[in-house]
């Protein structure tokens, strides 16, 4: 079975990203370095691909490659009901213009998971959004309130952890990484005391995209 491949992209660019990002790839690398096949040989079980940029092209290119999970960093911000990563004044990633670019092209999101690692992104209108550029059924986390470096590493180790426990032979990306979110949520309560700020959800593409990516 091939490697589950994890798609890391900070557009933050700020001190409470980079702390963030720097753990969870610190996580990634210890469950890579702990992993032996039945000889005892080391058999890494996640390929990480770490991009951090705030150039449109180049951001664009990462979120729109396949993965398992596809984990953004980056403030999050809507105007007038239209959705975007904020970067800078030239670099802002609208998710709507994102949507358009997919459906030009045919083929959108192939990932079994997103995890929106921005405040607000669990909210109506980002889910919306998203259902627009995905071309099958995946598992959508994004936080109800104010995240800082603290809540996204906490919820990030017990993540990770989970989904990578185990293989996952023939369970489809989605259902693992829900249910490795589901166990996080549940682990976050039980070692901060306070509610957990991640909300799963699991989202269908809209009529449009599946118009568009004939799926």
């Amino acid at each position: 079975m091939k490697n589950r491949r994890v798609g890391l992209v900070d557009i933050g660019l700020d001190d409470d990203f980079g702390v963030s990002m720097n753990f969870v790839q610190g996580i990634l690398q210890n469950i890579n370095a702990g992993s032996q096949d039945s000889e005892g040989k080391s058999a890494p079980v996640v390929e990480v691909d770490f991009v951090r940029s705030r150039d449109q092209a180049t951001v664009v290119a990462a979120l729109t490659a396949p993965y398992a999970v596809l984990h953004v960093m980056a403030h999050a911000g809507h105007d007038q009901g239209e959705p975007f990563f904020v970067g800078d004044a030239d670099a802002d990633i609208s998710l709507l213009e994102l949507a358009t670019h997919l459906q030009e092209r045919g083929r959108g999101l192939q990932v079994g998971a997103v995890l929106a690692d921005g405040c607000g992104t669990g909210t109506g209108v980002w889910k919306k959004a998203f259902r627009e550029c995905i071309q099958g059924e995946v598992t959508y986390i994004g936080t109800r309130g104010n995240i800082g470096w603290y809540e996204s590493t906490a919820f990030s180790s017990a993540f990770y952890s989970a989904l990578l426990r185990n293989r996952g032979k023939g369970v489809p990306e989605s259902e693992q990484a829900r249910e490795a979110a589901e166990r996080a949520v549940r682990a976050y309560g039980e070692t901060t005391d306070r509610a957990c700020p991640y909300r799963i959800e699991t989202l269908s593409p809209s009529r449009r995209a599946v118009k568009a990516f004939r799926c």
